[in-house]
């Protein structure tokens, strides 16, 4: 239920319109008519049966629309398309629909005119079913046989003063006229809210646009918005907030990817990051965003990918020769994907729908592959951009961009500042040697973390992704087969020095064996010297004990004769 607000705040009810009530800070006035005008197509009278629908079941507001061109049964059947059960809420007593013919062949002008009639036929389909909301749909072709252009401008006063006293939140539509908003030229000045719609082609590509002109007596939205037309009714895109005051995470999130990982100082990228894998085609930008997306699922978060080239299905089968299987998580209500090529939509609309999509199925993890397929004036691709980046960090989201590059980088015309927004850059290259080709990857940037600055190879086969060192050294950096001969020529040199090496070990221990086999002899010679030597001085030292007993022999013989 609309109710007022506390203070001076204008009371307003709410239409149920995704984003409008945004732009609106809370959606129409109260009690009080709006003016929804536009040309032919741009969804003038789908907005207004959103709005008493929505009233109707959302916010228990009955309304009555009043149709001066559609009979009821062509209206309910041009918005049931849209899940709008009509005839089910004129049922229920919570709609109330009136065809008023006006065939302006039949029509005589004469005496005065007025919308007495008009008055008490509104009047008593509001107070059966104790209607809150009106429609009018549309003004001009209530007016459509009278041409005093004074009369006309007085009965238009009366009508929206009537309906201001009886407090009914109107919605009146409108032709868009060749001077002004409108064919008359009043309604505008008239009413208290007033919508312009817009249904721009610009390249062959069809764009809606909405401006709210005015509104009496509260703040709102000045700029245009984007809005979307499908299936699932109207959306709003509101112009997301120019303040960089989004929340930050400290939390890693990790690529599924071993060797991607660590080179990342923490292990991953930050969540809520914004990350841009750019490359040529063919070097693995929608593999690894598939890895991210895996990664995600196995968590058990959700995860969204926009992808402009290929279907859902067509990734899914390509993830398996990785040994990927990303359909258990679209099974599972995990992963969804959205595919729409870049041409059907213009930009604007392209985003409304991310926009639409994001809020309902509220994903952790969103991929766009590739972002390089939107084609647009490269002002409008910047204002995308920004506006897409500037969404993904309001909410939180993790976002991985693909783009693809002649070189794998970007140009000063192709850059559009995306890669100044990103978080962290992963450029993919392929190196072309010997005959062959070479995936190769590198960080460019990762804010706010500590990352390798290392060139590293990467391959793809049926058992994953498998990231290796590229070779550098003297003959520069290798890869591939280039690689595995260098590799095998170190080897074989390593291999070469090693023996070399133990040759020398063992002809040095034959030295020193020969050199102890020779000092064991010299020491034994030694021994025997030591023996004989000691042998003879002891024969020298008996002999001289003998001759010195054998002399005092002699000299006590010597004695006793004398």
């Amino acid at each position: 239920m609309a109710e007022p607000l506390t203070g001076k705040t204008l009371a307003k009810a709410p239409t149920g319109i995704s984003g409008f009530d945004d732009v609106t800070f809370g959606g129409l006035p109260v009690g009080r008519p709006s003016l929804v005008c536009g040309s032919a197509g741009c969804g003038k009278t789908l907005f207004a049966v959103t709005f008493l629908v929505n009233g109707a079941t959302k916010f228990d507001e009955p309304g009555v629309f009043m149709s001066f061109e559609e009979r009821a049964e062509d209206l309910g059947a041009n918005v049931a398309s849209l899940g709008y059960d009509l005839d089910g809420l004129v049922a229920e007593g919570r709609l109330a629909i009136d065809h008023v013919r006006v065939e302006r062949s039949e029509i005589e002008e004469t005496g005065e005119y007025d919308l007495e009639g008009l008055f008490i036929r509104l009047g008593y389909a509001v107070d059966t079913i104790g209607a809150k909301r009106v429609v009018l749909d549309t003004i001009e072709t209530l007016f459509a046989g009278l041409s005093d252009a004074a009369i006309l401008r007085a009965e238009l006063r009366r009508l929206f003063g009537w309906l201001k006293d009886r407090g009914l939140t109107t919605v009146i539509t409108g032709e868009r006229g060749d001077g002004g908003l409108t064919r008359q030229g009043l309604e505008e000045y008239v009413s208290d809210c007033v919508i312009l719609l817009d249904n721009r082609v610009e390249e062959q590509v069809t764009t809606r646009r909405l401006r709210i002109v005015k509104y009496r007596g509260s703040a709102h939205g000045t700029n245009e918005y984007p809005f979307l037309i499908d299936e699932d009714g109207i959306s709003v895109l509101p112009v997301t907030s120019a303040d960089l005051d989004y929340g930050v995470s400290d939390d890693i999130v990790p690529t599924g990817i071993e060797g991607l990982d660590a080179m990342m100082g923490p292990g991953g990228f930050f969540r809520g990051s914004s990350v841009l894998i750019s490359g040529v085609a063919g070097t693995g930008k929608t593999t690894i965003s598939s890895y991210i997306v895996d990664a995600a699922c196995a968590r058990g978060e959700r995860a969204m990918s926009f992808v402009f080239e290929e279907s859902g299905a067509q990734i899914c089968r390509n993830a398996s020769s990785v040994g990927l299987d990303l359909t258990r998580h679209v099974e599972s209500g995990l992963l969804r994907f959205e595919a729409a090529r870049p041409t059907l939509y213009g930009l604007e609309t392209h985003l409304a729908r991310m926009h639409r999509d994001i809020e309902r199925f509220d994903p952790s993890v969103v991929i766009i592959d590739p972002i390089s397929a939107l084609r647009g004036p490269a002002t409008e691709l910047q204002a995308t951009l920004l506006r897409m980046v500037d969404m993904f960090k309001g909410r939180g989201i993790t976002a991985v961009f693909t783009s693809l590059r002649t070189d794998g980088g970007f140009d000063e015309r192709g850059d559009l500042g995306l890669s100044s927004l990103m978080d962290a850059w992963i450029k993919l290259l392929d190196v072309e040697a010997n005959g062959e080709r070479t995936r190769t990857l590198y960080v460019i940037k990762a804010r706010g973390m500590s990352h390798s600055n290392q060139v590293r190879e990467f391959q793809m086969s049926a058992t994953g992704v498998r990231l290796l060192d590229a070779y550098v050294g003297s003959a520069g950096v290798l890869t591939g087969t280039a690689r595995v001969v260098q590799e095998a020529r170190e080897e074989a040199e390593a291999l070469r020095r090693g023996q070399e090496s133990e040759r020398r070990k063992r002809e040095v221990i034959r030295r020193r064996q020969a050199i102890e086999r020779q000092i064991a002899e010299l020491r034994a010679s030694l021994e025997v010297a030591e023996e004989e030597e000691t042998v003879l001085l002891g024969e020298d030292e008996s002999r001289e004990t003998l001759l010195a007993t054998e002399r005092r022999a002699i000299i006590q013989r010597r004695s006793a004769a004398e």
